[in-house]
C-alpha cells in the first residue's frame, strides 16, 4: 500500500497540476507566447553547452570503453576542447540570433509585392491628433479615462473608449463621433457599459481582465491593446479586438487569428472568423506595422546588416504622433480601407520614395497582402513639405494655436496636409510630386474648395478651375460697365482681399530679387 502511494502520489499530482494549467487558459496562453518567442534565445546556449560539454562527454565514453586508465594529456586537451567548443557555440549562437532576426523580416514580408503602380485615390479625413483632442470635450459628465482612440473607416467616425475608475472595473462609455474636414456639424454617439454584467477590460485584474475571458473561449490567441477599438450597436457598446497566433518554432510569427467581441451591456466574448460584418477594421494595425518593417529585408543578408534595402516609414517630425499605418478609405466607393504609410529609403534620405498598403481586412489566418508602390518623381520629405506651406500660404498658416497637422497620401501622386487647430480645421493644401517643381501646389477650405494655387500644373484640374473664375470675374466686370480701379469703395470683400494678396506677394518678390 505504501509503496502504491510512494509511486501514484506523484503521477497524481501530474496529472493535478497539468489539469489545472489547463483550467487556466489565460495564464498557460501568456506563457506559452513568451516561451516561443525565447526560443530562438534558448539557441545560443544550447549551442554553447552543446559543443562546450561535447569533449567531457567524449572523455567519460572513452573512459567507459578502455577502462579507468587515463592521461593526464587526455584531460587537458579535454579542457582545451571543451574552452574551444563554448567560444565556438557562443560565436554561432550570437550569429543565429542575428540571422535570426533577418528570418524573421523574410518571414513577415513573403507577401510582399513592389509594383510601380500609382497609389489607389484615397479619401482625405480628419488628423488623428485633432481627432484624439476632441474626444475629450465631448465626453460631457463622464469620469473616465481614455484608453483608445481609432478611426472606423466604414462610417468615416473616430471612436473613444472610456475605461472606469477603479481596480476591479471595466469600461464605462464608448463614443462614436464625427470629425468633418468641412462644415460644422459634430455627430456623435454615446453607448454606455453595464458596469455590473460587462466589468472586464483589457489590462483588467483578476477575473475583470478581458484577456482572460477570450482565451477562456479561444487558447493560444493573443492581442495588441492598441489594436483594439469600440463601436455603438444603437444603445450597446461592443468593444472589437483583433487577434493574433504565433507560427514556427525557430523563427517565431504571428498571424491574423480572426476577432474578438465583447458586449458592453451583457459581458459575453464572441469568437469568429467571418469580419465581414465588423463595423471597421479587422486586420491587426500592429500586424500591418510589423509587415512594413520587414520591407528592409527585401534583399539579402548582407544589404538587410548593412540596411541597404528596404524602406522605413517616414520620421522627420512633421507627422509626429501618427506617422504611419494611416487609416484611410479607398475614393472609388468600394468601401474598401487601407493602412497607408509613406516611405523613406533606409539611410540619411528623408525623401518618400514608395508609399505601402495593407488592407484593414483580410479573410483567412494567412498575412494580409503587403503593397508597395514606387513613386515617380519621388517625393520630398513631409518636413520639406511643411516649410513650403508656411512660405507659400503664411497669411492662412500659421497664427495663435494653428499649425500643419498629418501629410498623408490620398493616392496616384498627390499628398494632403490638413491646417487649423485641434479643435478646428480650417484649411488643406494639396500637392503633386516634389515641391520644388511646377506641379500644382493648392489651398483648399476644409470641405474641398479651391481658395488659389502657388503652382497650377499647366491643363490640371486646379488651373482649369482658375481659369473659368478669371472668366467669370471678367464677364461680371463688363455686365457692370467695368470698375474704377481707383475707386476702393466699389470693391466686393472678395475681390479686395484679392488685391491686398496680390499687392502682398508682388511686394515679396520685389524684397526677394533684391
Amino acid at each position: 500500500m505504501r509503496r502504491a502511494l510512494r509511486t501514484g502520489t506523484p503521477i497524481f499530482l501530474l496529472i493535478l497540476l497539468g489539469a489545472v494549467g489547463w483550467y487556466a487558459s489565460y495564464a498557460t496562453t501568456v506563457l506559452v507566447w513568451e516561451l516561443r518567442k525565447l526560443v530562438p534565445w534558448l539557441v545560443a546556449p544550447a549551442l554553447l553547452a552543446l559543443l562546450a560539454g561535447a569533449p567531457a562527454l567524449v572523455r567519460l565514453l572513452t573512459h567507459r570503453l578502455r577502462g579507468r586508465t587515463t592521461t593526464s594529456e587526455l584531460t587537458r586537451g579535454t579542457i582545451v576542447l571543451g574552452w574551444l567548443g563554448a567560444a565556438v557555440g557562443l560565436a554561432l549562437g550570437a550569429c543565429w540570433l542575428v540571422y535570426g532576426e533577418y528570418l524573421q523580416d523574410r518571414a513577415y514580408g513573403t507577401t510582399m509585392r513592389v509594383v510601380s503602380d500609382p497609389v489607389p485615390e484615397l479619401a482625405a479625413r480628419a488628423p488623428y491628433l485633432v481627432g484624439e483632442a476632441q474626444a475629450a470635450p465631448n465626453l460631457g459628465d463622464v469620469t473616465g479615462e481614455i484608453t483608445d482612440v481609432s478611426y472606423l473607416p466604414d462610417s468615416d467616425r473616430f471612436s473613444v473608449l472610456v475605461e472606469r475608475r477603479g481596480w476591479l472595473a471595466g469600461y464605462e462609455v464608448g463614443l462614436m463621433q464625427e470629425v468633418p474636414l468641412g462644415g460644422n456639424s459634430r455627430a456623435q454617439q454615446r453607448c454606455q457599459f453595464d458596469v455590473s454584467a460587462a466589468d472586464a477590460r483589457i489590462g483588467g485584474w483578476f477575473s475583470h481582465n478581458l484577456g482572460r475571458k477570450i482565451s477562456a473561449e479561444r487558447r493560444w490567441a493573443r492581442f495588441s491593446a492598441d489594436d483594439a477599438y469600440v463601436y455603438c450597436e444603437g444603445d450597446n457598446p461592443i468593444v472589437v479586438v483583433p487577434l493574433k497566433r504565433q507560427t514556427g518554432i525557430l523563427v517565431v510569427t504571428e498571424r491574423p487569428a480572426g476577432v474578438a467581441r465583447y458586449d458592453g451591456r451583457t459581458g459575453k466574448v464572441t469568437i469568429t472568423d467571418d469580419t465581414t460584418k465588423v463595423p471597421g477594421p479587422s486586420y491587426p494595425i500592429s500586424l500591418a506595422a510589423r509587415q512594413r518593417e520587414g520591407t528592409t529585408a527585401v534583399g539579402g543578408f548582407a544589404d538587410w546588416w548593412f540596411e541597404r534595402s528596404g524602406w522605413d516609414a517616414s520620421e522627420d517630425g512633421a507627422n509626429e504622433g501618427n506617422e504611419s499605418e494611416f487609416t484611410l478609405r479607398y475614393r472609388d466607393g468600394s468601401g474598401r480601407s487601407a493602412y497607408v504609410t509613406p516611405l523613406t529609403p533606409q539611410g540619411e534620405a528623408s525623401s518618400v520614395v514608395a508609399v505601402s498598403t495593407v488592407p484593414t481586412r483580410h479573410a483567412g489566418r494567412g498575412l494580409a497582402p503587403l503593397t508597395v508602390h514606387r513613386l515617380s518623381p519621388t517625393w520630398s520629405s513631409p518636413q520639406a513639405i511643411v516649410a513650403l506651406i508656411k512660405a507659400e500660404y503664411r497669411d492662412v498658416c500659421c497664427w495663435n494655436d494653428d499649425q500643419v497637422f498629418e501629410v498623408a497620401p490620398t493616392g496616384g501622386s498627390t499628398w494632403t496636409a490638413t491646417l487649423g487647430s485641434e479643435q478646428s480645421i480650417r484649411y488643406r493644401v494639396e500637392g503633386r510630386g516634389q515641391i520644388n517643381g511646377r506641379e500644382a501646389t493648392c489651398l483648399k477650405s476644409a470641405d474641398g474648395t479651391l481658395v488659389r494655387c502657388a503652382y497650377a500644373a499647366p491643363g490640371s484640374p486646379e488651373e482649369q478651375e482658375l481659369q473659368r473664375r478669371e472668366q467669370q470675374k471678367q464677364r461680371e466686370q463688363a455686365a457692370d460697365g467695368g470698375t474704377d480701379p481707383g475707386d476702393l469703395t466699389k470693391y466686393t470683400d472678395e475681390r479686395l482681399a484679392e488685391l491686398h494678396r496680390r499687392v502682398a506677394e508682388e511686394v515679396d518678390r520685389r524684397l526677394k530679387e533684391r
